[in-house]
């Protein structure tokens, strides 16, 4: 029986253990998007206690996919040896090192990108502030593009894995769920369609990483939302990125984002029942999120495997000792 501190095998990799730091965004960046010694410190301080692998905070491919004052970019070759040192101190700690590739889409600002905001549809969506504009197909080409590209710095930069953002309401989510994607053409309809930007990422970034690196998806897999994606179609969705490449899905929220609405602010594993069902349709491992705080509950889900690996959030941003006294704790 697996647990908290049992190693994954995926592929070629194997993972030391089923710790996960997830992608949380911590805005220390400079106006360019570039790694700062702030960065640096943050995540070697938490490699360094023993958590399996660590996935860096969403990164944006292109300047119009900026989300926030202070984000992570990786939109140009300029920003990559900042990155490799980021890698480099994530790896010394033993950690594998990834990171996630972004476009805001249409909840950026063009108080902050310059422009207006960019979307599967025209207007507003649910966590945006200012109506976007529908992206043509030849600016979907281009988006693809800019995937694969940031896809290549960050081997280029060393990173173990990549994993590309399809969740809480950013440009791939709204393209897959149904309350933001209007289009009629054939990124639009049917769920098949609605994914055909993501399938058309995946297919070019899992070249540029090779077969020897794993690819993440994180699948908002639930909108959580009236008229939304719903749980069903998240677990066809999770199926389809299996069939085309993906190593692990990293499950989460939709449009809704990151945490369920009606959330107590106390429960532990809010998505991981979520996990638990994609898991059994994608059959590739899964990482189960949701406010996992105590070593006893993150061991217990995968020992009940209902996910692979445990995303800890909140915690480790409260306490960068956390896996090693998760070790403690557990024995």
């Amino acid at each position: 029986m697996a647990t908290l501190f049992s190693p994954l095998h995926v592929g070629q990799v194997t993972i030391r253990n089923r710790i996960v730091m997830p992608p949380m965004g911590i805005n220390l960046a400079d106006a360019q998007g570039a790694v700062s010694e702030a960065h640096i410190e943050h995540y070697a301080r938490r490699a360094a206690t023993g958590i399996g692998m660590i996935i860096v905070e969403h990164s944006y491919v292109r300047p119009d996919g900026k989300y926030s004052e202070g984000q992570l970019g990786i939109y140009d070759d300029a920003l990559i040896p900042g990155l490799r040192r980021l890698a480099q101190a994530i790896k010394a700690g033993g950690s594998l090192a990834g990171i996630q590739i972004t476009h805001g889409g249409g909840r950026c600002r063009s108080a902050i990108t310059g422009s207006q905001p960019l979307a599967a549809s025209d207007g507003l969506i649910a966590g945006g502030s200012e109506p976007a504009r529908a992206l043509d197909t030849l600016e979907i080409e281009a988006i693809v593009e800019a995937f694969a590209a940031a896809a290549r710095r960050a081997i280029l930069a060393g990173f173990d894995f990549v994993e590309v953002h399809g969740a809480h309401g950013y440009l791939l989510s709204e393209f897959v769920s149904p309350l933001t994607n209007r289009r009629r053409d054939q990124y639009g309809g049917s769920l098949q369609n609605r994914l055909r930007l993501s399938l058309e990422v995946l297919a070019a970034v899992r070249p540029v990483i090779g077969p020897d690196r794993l690819l993440l998806y994180r699948l908002g897999a639930d909108d959580l939302l009236p008229g939304g994606l719903t749980q069903a179609e998240g677990c066809q969705a999770g199926r389809l990125l299996a069939e085309a490449g993906v190593d692990i899905l990293d499950v989460s929220g939709g449009l809704g984002g990151s945490e369920p609405p009606d959330w107590d602010g106390v429960s532990q594993g809010y998505f991981v029942p979520l996990a638990a069902a994609v898991r059994a349709a994608a059959r590739v491992p899964v990482i189960g999120v949701g406010g996992i705080r105590d070593a006893q509950v993150a061991d217990q889900i995968v020992r009940s495997g209902q996910a692979d690996l445990i995303a800890v959030g909140r915690a480790l941003l409260n306490n960068p000792n956390w896996a090693a006294e998760a070790r403690t704790t557990l024995g």
